[in-house]
């Protein structure tokens, strides 16, 4: 699908240049002299390298269609993850590098997730917005201080390290943001 180039947002994924692309970052540009255009940062599905490229809104693009569907994850073995379709059972493995290093933590056994495909080749995992997680290991509270601006380092039970308030124990189980990591609440079980 043909979309207007002042139409690009983060996250879409596009072919350009004969290949696909997904749009990391946005800057919409007016120079003083001449028209505006949107400078995005993109980055290659396949291997990773990143371009950066100017679009004005009278340009064109083709918008990648992408077909989401629901999978569960089963199990890893060394670098590789197994997803199972919920429809076909069907199975596929994917590498680190297909979901994502900074992401591979946050897999928990038969958790739902929904894999992006192109052309019935695997491009993108999207993982739940949270996860709940156990705390194993967290520092002390240091004694005057403060519960509403400070915060101490805790490891989690996926070997991720996450800031958390101070009232957070070990063995606490707490909700993980699995966009960027942080700290959301003391889970609710």
């Amino acid at each position: 699908m043909k979309i207007s180039g002042n139409a690009i947002r983060p996250g879409m994924v596009i072919e350009h240049q004969g290949r696909l692309w997904r749009a990391v970052k946005i800057q919409h540009t007016q120079p003083g002299k001449g028209g505006a255009y949107l400078q995005v940062e993109l980055r290659d599905l396949r291997d990773g390298t990143k371009l950066n490229e100017r679009f004005r809104s009278a340009e064109t693009v083709e918008r990648a269609r992408l077909d989401q569907r629901p999978f569960q994850y089963l199990f890893s073995e060394g670098s590789t993850y197994t997803f199972m379709d919920t429809e076909t059972f069907e199975q596929i493995t994917l590498s680190v590098d297909d979901i994502g290093e900074d992401r591979v933590g946050f897999l928990q056994e038969n958790m739902n997730v929904t894999i992006e495909l192109h052309e019935d080749q695997p491009i993108g995992v999207a993982l739940p917005d949270s996860v709940v997680l156990e705390v194993v290991e967290a520092d002390a509270v240091v004694r005057g201080q403060t519960a509403a601006s400070s915060y101490k380092p805790a490891l989690l039970e996926n070997g991720m390290r996450v800031m958390v308030p101070p009232h957070i124990e070990i063995g606490t189980r707490i909700v993980v943001n699995t966009s960027d990591g942080s700290y959301v609440e003391r889970a609710k079980d």
